[in-house]
């Protein structure tokens, strides 16, 4: 009961904080929407200008659009850039608000550390959810844009393959963004920083990302223990990959899929328990 009064307690702190709800939640899926149906009008006025018409093979017209394949498709695409580092500003706000407000020492008396932590990861995830839910839902409306615009009929069909596909993209990336998130948490543990907390994940994923792009210089191979371990977003990616089933056994080893979850564990749950063991140890009388 005390864990859950602590994520009401964080989940209610970060409501009423409605410029970091904003950045994190709306602002990203609203400018989504607005470029993608203003670059779909703007490629259809150019067509309306080509004297003749273009030709067939160029045309964006004719077969339905399958709302259904386009909600697979976006749910691969959640854990993107722009999404992880807006959500990174509430996330942020959350982990290091009691640092920045020096309120720690006035509700550390009313619950447990723990429970405290736990508080804040349980409302950074419940947004983390909702910023995930609102791009899907603008991503949708842009393919209905998309059809009005170009007048093709829509379709939505969505078997039990591509259900299963949506249920366990859409949960990879969840776990990825959460991820990548509770870096922030460590940081703002360990440094009692506000802007810690928003650039340190920033500033690793970026380390990551080129890390990765150098593997061949150390020899890495395509889903190795190594680079699974250290790369939590190539342990996504080849997850991803072998739930869309595009990448051949040829070029994913036996146990890549293994070795990836192993990574993206390590890098979910690692960060948590190192910020808890710090976070238990650390003096809070002047916070």
């Amino acid at each position: 009961m005390m864990l859950v009064d602590a994520i009401r307690s964080e989940t209610r702190r970060l409501l009423w904080n409605r410029t970091a709800l904003f950045w994190s939640l709306v602002f990203v899926p609203a400018v989504s929407l607005v470029l993608t149906v203003v670059g779909h009008w703007f490629i259809q006025a150019k067509m309306a200008d080509v004297k003749g018409g273009l030709p067939p093979q160029l045309a964006l017209g004719g077969g339905a659009l399958d709302l259904g394949r386009s909600l697979v498709e976006n749910a691969g695409n959640l854990a993107n850039p722009a999404l992880l580092a807006f959500l990174l500003i509430g996330a942020a706000t959350v982990f290091a608000g009691d640092y920045r407000w020096e309120t720690w020492r006035l509700i550390t008396a009313r619950n447990t550390r723990p429970n405290l932590l736990m508080g804040k990861a349980g409302a950074v995830k419940l947004m983390t959810l909702t910023g995930l839910i609102l791009f899907l839902v603008a991503a949708m409306l842009s393919e209905v844009a998309k059809g009005v615009i170009f007048d093709r009929p829509l379709a939505f069909g969505l078997g039990g393959e591509e259900a299963r596909q949506f249920g366990l993209l859409f949960l990879l990336s969840y776990i990825r963004v959460v991820q990548f998130l509770l870096v922030g948490l460590l940081a703002a543990v360990v440094t009692r920083s506000l802007l810690a907390a928003l650039f340190v994940p920033l500033t690793i994923g970026t380390g990551q990302f080129f890390l990765s792009k150098a593997g061949v210089l150390f020899g890495w191979g395509p889903a190795d223990l190594t680079p699974m371990l250290l790369l939590p977003g190539d342990a996504y990616e080849v997850l991803k990959t072998a739930v869309l089933g595009g990448m051949p056994a040829a070029v994913m080893p036996d146990g890549a899929v293994w070795r990836a979850l192993a990574g993206l564990a390590l890098w979910a749950v690692g960060p948590f328990l190192l910020a808890l063991a710090w976070f238990q140890r650390q003096d809070l009388s002047k916070e």
